[in-house]
């Protein structure tokens, strides 16, 4: 397992990565994101809040981790495809001295991280939060993709090793 720091808005927040295939808990899971593959190259989307980064958000009522990427994939990306689990990134809000109970966030919380190997591309609409989607070697991913750390870097690794594109 990998864990680094980030800071978040100002809160310092320990996240730690773990490859698993079962989910955790899942009224603890608050997003779901993944490493989306198409011909050895990663998708990137611009996102309004985010920059560039990989497709993934928050999970809508009813949905599950699985289904919350697949749609996130679509409406970021315009992209689909097979997908499986990758494991999940521990978010730790121990040190952040900004929680309260009534966070938005728990306490100790997690990200859910897929792997896709991409089936089909829609022509892109910048009809939902991105504006761009580009393809790029997953080796570059840092020179696009601000706020990258170790524990994103270990999820890429998992994908890497799972990605039939990649030679």
């Amino acid at each position: 397992m990998t864990a680094a720091y980030v800071d978040w808005g100002g809160a310092r927040i320990k996240l730690t990565w773990k490859e698993a295939a079962y989910l955790p808990e899942r009224e603890f899971i608050t997003s779901a994101h993944g490493f989306c593959f198409l011909e050895g190259k990663v998708l990137l989307v611009n996102l309004q809040n985010r920059g560039r980064d990989i497709p993934g958000g928050h999970i809508e009522k009813g949905e599950s981790p699985k289904q919350c990427f697949k749609r996130e994939a679509m409406e970021e990306g315009y992209a689909e495809g097979q997908c499986t689990q990758l494991g999940y990134i521990i978010v730790d809000h121990s040190e952040n001295l900004q929680w309260t109970e009534s966070s938005v966030y728990p306490k100790i919380g997690y990200q859910v991280f897929y792997h896709m190997e991409i089936e089909r591309m829609y022509d892109f609409e910048a009809r939902y939060e991105s504006s761009e989607r580009k393809l790029v070697d997953p080796l570059q991913i840092t020179e696009f993709c601000k706020g990258w750390h170790e524990t994103l870097a270990e999820a890429l690794n998992s994908a890497m090793k799972r990605s039939s594109s990649i030679l």
